[in-house]
């Protein structure tokens, strides 16, 4: 691939119209086409089928893909199997590190083009793109180094005349079902640790935002990853079902990972119970974001913009249910309010967008619904309220006298939309806090030493924001309690998800 030069590529990518939309992206991105990758291959589906993938802020479709099945989800998964015996037992840690720093080194180089992709076909602005590449590309960094302490344990035997070895070795091949919110940090996170760790990849990506995987696929084969260690299918909705049932019930697949809600969680672990295989499941949040009257209020206001509007709301650790204390609560009001509304929606490749489309239409409908229903029942509106203009964006909106009889107060929203409840006490806030069965993150305000360690030992979340409402990042673990999932993912602890353990017991004597 011919890589055009960055001013050159910007000024084409203002230049295009929605019918040339289609070929630019295949042509400029995806050489092959945006086909499926299996065993190093540029492949058409099986069936020849093909999906639209839609811009979500044009609506316009702006390539087609191959639309796979199971039986080209067979192919990748003995692609993958026959390559893993390879890449675990005839490569060595250090030679594994330096792949992933290569691939690091691609997606640095590459980081204006991967994000102008990732906002065409996913619809967040151009500046969060370029971070999220960034964030993907710092989790290849880190197992690049993480690779090579994967540690084993010499263990003292309870009799002379034996030695005991523990040995950590890769779990095999692994599936990988990521979602449309975060198409390539959400690949990186776990094929960064799984690859370290010497297992081979079989990736199912959304299928609203399928062309970022396939971009990774070709930067991880410049990098040097082998034949059939790194594959991806793509596939819609219906032929999703297919393939992830397939891959949870084959017993060549040996772990499943995925990123996405509880309720399909729910299915592949119950799928993936013939097979007993390792499931790992970062699933949906519903974070409570609550600020006490010690806080710092700019310090309160800053975190929950930077947790609440990030990807206009559709994220799993986004703030979802604001308690505000009593005190303070018409202060954070007015000056969230006031932050609020310097927040501009519109395309995200304009450089002065901060809220970009939502992924379709279905997803401005569920927010719309449960701000309507909030409203009907009694909740205040401070901003926002509606659909901005003709597009896929819902305005910023600001709800004030939430109360528990709205659903808007129990589930999990997914859309730029703070609703604001009253707290009397520290002990009200906590009880409110826990009373979910999901437990991803969690964030609080305070500026009172004491209380910070007391509610901080009462949160019942994964991950807990103390006084930021921006966690994320390749050195910590990543991952939540109840029904927010199992495992998890970045740090030390996301090579766990796919290793494992083998005693030895050797006779000496």
């Amino acid at each position: 691939m011919v890589a055009m030069k960055p001013n050159l590529l910007q000024a084409k990518l203002w230049s295009i119209t929605a019918s040339s939309c289609r070929e630019f992206h295949v042509k400029d991105y995806l050489p092959q086409g945006a086909r499926a990758f299996i065993n190093g291959k540029w492949l058409k589906s099986i069936s020849k089928q093909t999906f639209g993938v839609t811009n979500p802020y044009t609506n316009e479709v702006i390539a087609d893909v191959a639309n796979c099945d199971g039986t080209d989800a067979q192919i990748a998964v003995q692609a993958a199997r026959e390559a893993f015996y390879k890449w675990s037992l005839e490569t060595t840690a250090k030679e594994r590190s330096n792949v992933l720093r290569r691939w690091y080194d691609i997606i640095v180089q590459r980081e204006s083009q991967l994000a102008e992709l990732l906002t065409l076909e996913q619809g967040k602005p151009l500046a969060e793109a370029k971070g999220e590449i960034q964030y993907a590309a710092s989790f290849l960094d880190y197992y690049s180094g993480e690779a090579r302490r994967i540690h084993g344990q010499v263990v003292q035997p309870p009799v002379l005349g034996r030695q005991h070895f523990h040995t950590r070795e890769p779990i095999g091949v692994v599936a990988v079902i990521t979602p449309w919110n975060f198409p390539t940090a959400m690949i990186a996170r776990k094929a960064g640790a799984a690859l370290a760790a010497g297992c081979s990849l079989v990736i199912k990506p959304a299928e609203d935002t399928p062309l970022s995987a396939l971009a990774l696929a070709e930067t991880s084969q410049e990098a040097g990853i082998p034949n059939g260690v790194f594959n991806v299918l793509p596939a819609d909705r219906l032929r999703t079902a297919e393939i992830s049932r397939y891959l949870c019930e084959s017993p060549e697949v040996d772990c499943i990972s995925f990123t996405g809600s509880t309720a399909v969680g729910k299915l592949l672990l119950v799928q993936s119970a013939s097979t007993v295989k390792r499931v790992c499941l970062e699933l949906g949040g519903n974070a409570p974001f609550i600020v006490f009257e010690s806080a710092d209020l700019d310090v309160a206001v800053a975190g929950a913009i930077a947790s609440k509007f990030r990807c206009s709301g559709q994220t799993c650790v986004s703030a979802n249910r604001f308690f505000v204390q009593e005190s303070i609560h018409d202060q954070f009001v007015e000056k969230l309010a006031a932050a609020m509304s310097k927040l501009v929606c519109g395309n995200g490749l304009e450089p002065k967008t901060t809220q970009g489309p939502l992924i379709n239409e279905k997803a401005i409908k569920k927010v719309h619904h449960l701000v309507d229903e909030a409203l009907a029942k009694g909740a205040t509106l401070i901003a926002g309220g509606k659909v901005f203009g003709d597009k896929h964006i819902y305005e910023p909106t600001l709800l004030t006298g939430v109360t528990t009889d709205m659903q808007i107060a129990h589930e999990e929203i997914f859309g730029p939309v703070v609703a604001v409840q009253k707290f009397t006490d520290e002990e009200d806030a906590v009880t409110r806090a826990n009373h979910s069965r999901h437990g991803l993150a969690g964030y609080f305000f305070s500026t009172n030493l004491s209380q910070v360690f007391r509610v901080g030992r009462r949160i019942q979340t994964g991950m807990l924001g103390i006084n930021e409402g921006a966690i994320s990042c390749a050195e910590a673990a990543f991952g939540g309690v109840k029904e927010s999932g199992m495992g998890r993912e970045g740090a030390e602890q996301g090579i766990d998800e796919f290793t494992q353990w083998k005693y030895t017991c050797l006779r000496t004597q």
